[in-house]
């Protein structure tokens, strides 16, 4: 049977009514830019990861991005973060002309390894983007204890994870702000490009709010520099509909990984790694094994979707050259990129169908 790595055309078979009486209305409203889906989604995205605030933006890597341009990061800073992520996480930081500062992962959750945080720090460090891989949050008690201390903002690089948590608190709640996409492939995924900023500091809240619109709250007055990057009405219409969904959904992801660890159990797989504490929302079901290579090319004759997220760390990348890292100077980001593969893991799946690809994975490393 071909299974996609995700299929978005199920979701909205089951969802379809409900999504184009949505759009409609936004049609016929003739508003179409920071509306009352806008301002509705906002409070609803806040509310549920125990923010103040939420800020719609144009996408994701614009979350990131105002995020820190409204925490004041400026050419010359240093930012940590991981190099084993998509490289917005870092792109948004050479953005502003500051300094990507790379800290290798644990291989167990392929966060943040928060022991290594305390020797990178610098007299130029201002910030550490913590990022919520695949969909877990790990890691942010011992983060937060070391920004605290030496007075470092911590922005949330929760693209993956709306709706994750550790210790009953939400992803994008810990630090200054947290950042999520609405990018389509996403656990609440819109039909096109979106993002927010959830935060609980008024005065970040409010730079973003005039960042994303030109640097200005009174039109054609401008006391900031700022962006167009705005959600659009008809994206935050569509997501209304979705969030109302997200809980079951991802409680459906969380039962699909949990049916591919019992069909994977003493397989010689490395599975997900669900942290005590916390609750894993499996944006990704990504295993990691040594012959990686031969297990896609099964499944690539099975037609089962796969995807490696990500085949190349952010520190051996071409544009990163000129930070002088070397192979070999993150080993467990090195390891993952070789190693690591995602299984389709999406809600439409039928247990049929994850016995299936689980039965393809075992037969391709038996």
């Amino acid at each position: 049977m071909a299974i996609p790595l995700l299929d978005l055309k199920a979701q909205y078979n089951l969802i379809s009514e409900e999504i184009n009486a949505a759009v409609k209305l936004v049609l016929e409203s003739g508003e179409y830019i920071l509306g009352k889906n806008v301002i509705e989604l906002e409070a609803a995205v806040a509310d549920l990861c125990g923010a103040s605030y939420g800020i719609g933006v144009a996408s994701g890597t614009d979350a990131l991005l105002l995020a820190l341009d409204a925490c004041g990061i400026k050419p010359g800073d240093e930012v940590i973060t991981s190099p084993y992520t998509f490289f917005a996480t870092a792109e948004v930081i050479s953005r502003l002309g500051a300094r990507p500062v790379f800290c290798d992962i644990d291989i167990d959750t392929y966060n943040l390894n928060p022991n290594l945080l305390e020797s990178l720090i610098t007299p130029s460090t201002r910030a550490i983007i913590p990022v919520h891989l695949y969909g877990q949050v790990t890691g942010m008690v011992e983060i937060l204890e070391l920004a605290h201390r030496c007075n470092l903002y911590v922005i949330e690089d929760a693209c993956q994870a709306m709706g994750a948590e550790q210790y009953e608190k939400k992803a994008g709640s810990w630090g200054d702000a947290g950042c999520f996409s609405f990018f389509p492939s996403k656990n609440l995924g819109g039909y096109g490009d979106g993002g927010m900023v959830v935060t609980s500091n008024g005065e970040i809240a409010a730079r973003i709010k005039k960042l994303r619109h030109h640097g200005t709250d009174q039109k054609y007055y401008h006391s900031l520099i700022g962006y167009n990057s705005r959600l659009d009405e008809m994206q935050a219409a569509v997501l209304l509909v979705k969030l109302k969904r997200l809980g079951q959904w991802n409680n459906q992801r969380r039962a699909n990984a949990a049916l591919y660890n019992q069909l994977f159990n003493d397989s010689g797989l490395a599975l997900p790694v669900e942290v005590p504490g916390s609750k894993h929302i499996y944006h990704q079901y990504v295993i990691r094994h040594p012959r990686r290579d031969r297990i896609i090319e099964k499944l690539n004759q099975s037609k089962i979707g796969c995807a490696v997220y990500y085949p190349l760390p952010l520190h051996l990348q071409e544009v990163y050259r000129g930070l002088g890292l070397q192979p070999g100077a993150f080993p467990m980001a090195e390891l993952a990129a070789r190693e690591t593969l995602a299984l389709p893991v999406y809600p439409e799946l039928s247990s049929e169908q994850i016995a299936f690809i689980a039965g393809m994975v075992l037969a391709s490393v038996a």
